[in-house]
């Protein structure tokens, strides 16, 4: 999950859940099983192999864009059961097509990628891959966001459908993405032809974990359900010179922190609070010793949004926000900050509401009551996004799947432990229920959409 829904993921204000079980009939023989029940059975009978492969995922996780090992494992298995697969699409990603008759064209998404963490889970299948990033700092490498009970769950949902052909019409492009943590395998599929080289979706379906979540619980968020992810730079400029005579400098550092301060103004100021926003400066480098005022500072900020118009109306802020604090300061012209939103971005996700609420009805009707509840936007991205962006005739849903065991979820709402975010070197989701829950929850979603007529 992109940027810092690691925090904000976990501590995002969610319904209450409360967890239910089937009544057992008290006499008399078991019903039999419906085809809803014998998804679940399935996906059940298949555990076994499942979690070893999602241990082998684990152990063994590539950074964004290097996903090189990971797709061609997976490509492996696809083939397998007899989809047409194509590799190498965007980069390290994987189309899997199966045509099966006339009808709608389900696209069903999970993302590859690993994140420069190093993993403290104490798991008996820890990675403990290590290598550079693309800046050349070396790192230990984590599944740290779930992305291996994503692709583990795709698996099992590829399989359960191609066994299933005689239920449903259509075509399904399953596909295993790359990049999401850097916000491009999207942009860079869709650009590779996603929606011109195979069949335009007319749906499109993904899940991802959740780290607040009791595990097994499914989360859903008609309209927008994560946000616009921006980076800014700020370069604030000054003339440096001895800390001992400030009086000869324009110092920037006392510049940057009047920028860092009237930015917040942005939000609690400027913006409707029934439109939410975040402005937040995660880093301010500047100077080198304590007697010299340096001539520059620099600063990072990441900007959270929904709407497109909030985005544009926030970045133009910052930048008049830094122009107007440099030239209150006696700044020349010629050193004004200079202010650079980076080029890659994350797009806000948006589940059509009338399309959500279908699908969480459908989910109700599999799963106990308690286990499907509606949840609060967040400030996190997910470029799950641009797939309904690149065509919004496109009915799209995301939904989440809890992975905290119960124990630690009752713990931490008892006020005596705390849970670790995704991201974190310690997020260890409860696997098995997170990978059942959402292999059958894609699997029923998938035959509602393509049910045949």
């Amino acid at each position: 999950m992109r940027h810092a829904l690691t925090a904000l993921l976990a501590a995002a204000s969610f319904s209450s859940i409360a967890s239910a079980q089937d009544a057992a009939p008290a006499t008399g023989p078991a019903p039999a099983a419906t085809p809803q029940s014998a998804i679940g059975a399935a996906v059940a009978k298949d555990m076994d192999g499942l979690m070893t492969l999602y241990r082998d995922l684990h152990a063994n996780p590539e950074l964004s864009e290097k996903e090189v090992n990971t797709a061609a494992k997976l490509a492996k298995r696809l083939k397998a059961l007899k989809y047409d697969v194509t590799e190498k699409v965007g980069g390290t990603g994987v189309v899997a097509v199966m045509k099966n008759g006339s009808g709608p064209v389900l696209l069903i998404r999970a993302d590859m990628d690993g994140l420069p963490v190093v993993e403290q889970t104490g798991l008996e299948f820890a990675s403990k891959v290590r290598t550079k990033t693309p800046e050349g700092v070396e790192t230990g490498v984590m599944h740290a966001c779930g992305h291996d009970t994503h692709m583990t769950a795709f698996i099992e949902t590829a399989k359960l459908l191609a066994a299933r052909k005689d239920e449903w019409k259509g075509t399904l492009v399953m596909i295993l993405q790359p990049a999401e943590e850097v916000g491009r395998g999207a942009r860079l599929m869709l650009e590779d032809g996603l929606y011109t080289r195979f069949p335009k979706p007319t749906d499109a379906i993904a899940f991802h974990d959740a780290a607040n979540l009791e595990a097994g619980t499914i989360g859903y968020t008609p309209g927008y359900a994560l946000a616009n992810v921006d980076s800014v730079d700020i370069i604030v400029k000054g003339l440096g010179g001895h800390g001992a005579y400030p009086q000869t400098t324009k110092d920037p550092i006392v510049l940057g922190a009047r920028i860092v301060t009237t930015l917040q103004t942005l939000i609690s100021r400027e913006q409707d609070p029934q439109d939410p926003a975040v402005v937040t400066v995660g880093s301010f480098q500047a100077g080198a010793k304590h007697n010299i005022i340096p001539d520059e500072a620099k600063l990072l900020l990441t900007i959270r949004s929904y709407s497109d118009e909030t985005r544009a109306k926030l970045i133009e802020g910052i930048k008049r926000i830094a122009r107007g604090e440099a030239i209150a300061a006696g700044v020349p012209d010629d050193k004004m900050p200079i202010v650079t939103v980076k080029d890659e971005f994350t797009p806000s996700t948006f589940n059509p509401p009338e399309f959500a609420e279908k699908m969480a009805t459908v989910l109700r009707g599999q799963f106990p009551q308690g286990r499907v509840v509606k949840t609060s936007a967040v400030m996190g991205g997910e470029d799950f996004s641009r797939y309904y962006r690149a065509d919004k005739s496109i009915n799209s849903f995301i939904f989440w799947v809890g992975g905290v065991p119960a124990d630690k979820m009752a713990a931490a709402q008892a006020g005596q432990a705390s849970l670790p975010s995704l991201h974190s070197p310690f997020w260890a989701p409860e696997a098995d229920k997170v990978i059942a829950t959402a292999s059958e929850a894609m699997t029923v979603l998938a035959l509602d959409i393509l049910k045949k007529q």
